[in-house]
């Protein structure tokens, strides 16, 4: 009856569930193995046992290996509850990944502005303590709707990674036949064309037994071929959007630092965490996300027809446009900033505050959270649903996997650019006083990495057949 869509997140919510508990515990019995106290000038500094520092990140890796296979599966276990061949259900299901969005981005805001609280001024073991109880109440509400949930068939026995393996292996054995061989073997046999049967010619391979080997039994099926387009025909989307994954990583590093020289005074006496204009990045999308949903979508539909008023494809182009914008708004920003410090004669002094407010970077964060709403959320609804049906939670995992490829290609231009800008007595362009680096040319170049990668995926996109 259940499926892995639907045991997963039972699974991994119970784990999430274990790996707060053990946080929690972490926080409220600190005397868990015996801790290191040394006598300093004036007070005695005691720091936490090797099994306290062990037990603490057992807990904290426990939770995300299952927030890790949690988010994709609960993502997939909740499309799967809309039938995609009926029309209504089709709008409720693109509906549901906009709302799915709103739900994943307030969750961590209000994390941010009640948690942050609790941990800094009462205590860390309430701050650990809500998530844990909420987890366990979120398990317990997910449990009773059992009864009431669709389960997707599984229309296979095989492990699709096995059977899709096997269409690109056994493809690839038979890399000498020709396709008037396939062609002829095809029409011996009986067996249909499959669909889509212009593209990726090369896997209809699969469809012969391999050759100097004997039985039916080594034959991939039609289906099986079938998916394996499907699996490769997303890859070079899911590459294209690598560089807006690396330009998307700048909203927690640079614009952070950028704040941090900034006037940060929101009155008298109380000056604005630098960290917290990432908050504008979620405002964003919950404020965007019901206007896109309730009026841009239906005014969309009234003019294409589609049940989602525009097709996934443009939805992910648009985000990617926005990001390219977002780039060139902080690459402007980041160039009146380095003005300004230099009008101010500031431009040695790191500790001194720029005077210019922080509020100059509030636009660059929203287009982050604009992109976002187009971008993130289209691959989502992208990946889910051209995906082989066994398939779909991987599919979903895909987004994250491209946010967390795209960090690693970020840190990675940066070492090449910390190495090749700087040295022989200057500055390079990630300077430790920032007043002496360039981040702005590092966002031109980013803007331009964007462009590129756009121009790629519109040629992708554009030859892009929907399963």
């Amino acid at each position: 009856m259940f499926n892995s869509h639907y045991l997963a997140p039972v699974q991994t919510r119970f784990v999430e569930s274990q790996g707060l508990s053990l946080l929690t515990l972490s926080a409220v019995l600190p005397s868990l193995g015996s801790p290191d106290c040394k006598n300093g000038a004036k007070i005695v500094m005691c720091f936490p046992s090797q099994f306290q520092v062990l037990f603490f990140f057992f807990s904290l890796y426990l939770v995300a290996i299952a927030q890790g296979g949690h988010k994709p599966c609960v993502l997939a276990f909740g499309a799967d509850q809309f039938d995609g061949q009926d029309p209504k259900q089709s709008q409720d299901k693109s509906s549901f990944f906009n709302w799915w969005n709103l739900v994943l981005v307030g969750g961590p805001a209000a994390a941010v502005l009640f948690l942050n609280y609790i941990q800094d001024n009462l205590k860390w073991g309430f701050g650990f303590g809500i998530p844990c109880i909420s987890m366990v109440i979120a398990l317990v509400v997910f449990l009773m709707g059992t009864r009431t949930y669709r389960y997707a068939i599984q229309g296979h026995d095989k492990n699709p990674f096995v059977r899709i393996g096997k269409v690109f292996a056994t493809a690839a054995w038979n890399w000498r036949t020709t396709d008037s061989v396939i062609l002829a073997e095809m029409e011996a046999q009986a067996t249909p064309c499959p669909e889509s049967s212009q593209q990726y010619k090369f896997l209809h391979k699969a469809l012969l037994a391999p050759i100097g080997s004997h039985g039916e039994g080594a034959v991939c099926r039609i289906n099986d071929v079938v998916d394996a387009k499907a699996v490769l025909s997303v890859l070079p989307i899911c590459a294209s959007c690598l560089v807006y994954a690396t330009a998307f990583a700048q909203t927690f590093t640079f614009f952070t630092e950028q704040g941090s020289t900034m006037d940060r005074t929101i009155w008298p006496g109380f000056d604005i965490p630098p960290a917290s204009l990432q908050l504008f990045v979620g405002f964003s999308i919950i404020f965007l996300i019901p206007i896109y949903d309730r009026f841009f979508v239906p005014f969309t539909r009234d003019i294409t027809g589609k049940p989602s008023g525009i097709t996934m494809l443009q939805r992910i182009g648009i985000g990617l446009f926005v990001s390219i914008i977002g780039m060139i708004v902080a690459a402007i920003v980041e160039m009146k900033r380095l003005r300004t410090a230099k009008e101010s004669g500031l431009v040695d002094k790191p500790e001194a505050t720029i005077p210019m407010s922080i509020w100059w970077l509030v636009p660059q964060y929203l287009l982050v959270g604009i992109s976002d709403v187009f971008a993130l959320v289209g691959l989502q609804e992208f990946f889910y649903d051209q995906m082989p049906n066994e398939l779909k939670s991987a599919g979903t995992a895909l987004y994250p996997s491209i946010i967390g490829v795209g960090n690693l290609l970020s840190s990675f231009l940066i070492y090449v650019l910390e190495k090749t800008t700087g040295g022989e007595g200057h500055d390079s362009w990630f300077s430790d006083n920032l007043n002496h680096a360039h981040v702005d040319y590092f966002y031109w170049l980013l803007a331009g990495l964007s462009t590129t990668g756009l121009v790629s995926y519109l040629y992708f996109a554009k030859s892009y057949i929907y399963g």
